[in-house]
Order: C-alpha cells, then structure tokens, then sequence
C-alpha cells in the first residue's frame, strides 16, 4: 500500500507545482524538490528493510559477503545521481544533469573493478 501513497503524494505534488508554473516557477521547484525529498525518505526506509533480509542472505554465503556490499554501494550510488540529476533537470540544468549521470556512471564503473579483478583471479586459479 505504500506504492500508493507515493504515487497520490507525487500527484499531487505535481498538481500543486503546476499552479507555480505561469507565475513564481521558482516554488514550484521548491515543492518539486520537497516531494522528492520526501520520497526519497518513504525509499530509504524501504531500504533499510531490505537492508535486513539482505543481512540474513549473507549468512549462507560463506565470505562472499562483500560482493552484496558492492551491489548495495552501485545502487545506492545510480539511485543518488539519479535524484540529483532529475532536480538538475527539473530546474533547467540539462547540462550539470548529464555530468551528474556521467559521473554516476564511472563511479559504478570503478566501483566494480574489484569484484572483476576477484572473478579473473578465481578463472585463474581453476585454470591453472
């Protein structure tokens, strides 16, 4: 049911941002970013949940633990320069938007040589 009290919040949000938009464009912004704070705390909380199933998943993992942390740390960073770049958007800032994403991009990117060079060296170790 929280999947509709989201939706009804970022409506309406929506539909009072739009009364700003002829005139102060500027609160219209402002509610925007509040709406998208506010939902980003509903996540966050459905994170933490998630947060503890994936905490009972790493038990019967045996040491491979990390690779979980990995996976969290490369969500958490796309959901985060995903919001950002979606209020850079909404103001008018298509460019830093695109930086923002970009940088998001590489950081998953550099976030993941790790996990690489492990699986490389696992392939290595079978073979030789």
């Amino acid at each position: 049911m929280e999947i509709i009290k989201i939706g009804v919040l970022g409506v309406a949000g929506v539909m009072l941002a739009l009364q700003f938009k002829s005139g102060k464009t500027e609160y219209g912004f402002y509610i925007g970013a509040a709406i998208c704070l506010v939902i980003f705390t509903f996540s966050m909380n459905g994170l933490t949940a998630l947060l503890y199933r994936v905490k009972e998943l790493e038990r019967y993992l045996n040491g491979s633990g990390s690779y979980l942390g990995f996976l969290f740390k490369a969500v958490g960073v796309t959901y985060v320069c995903e919001f950002c770049a979606s209020i850079c958007k909404d103001a008018g800032y298509g460019a830093v938007a695109g930086q923002i994403e970009t940088f998001g991009k590489l950081s998953v990117l550099l976030m993941g040589i790790p996990v690489l060079v492990a699986v490389v060296e696992n392939i290595n170790l079978m073979a030789g």
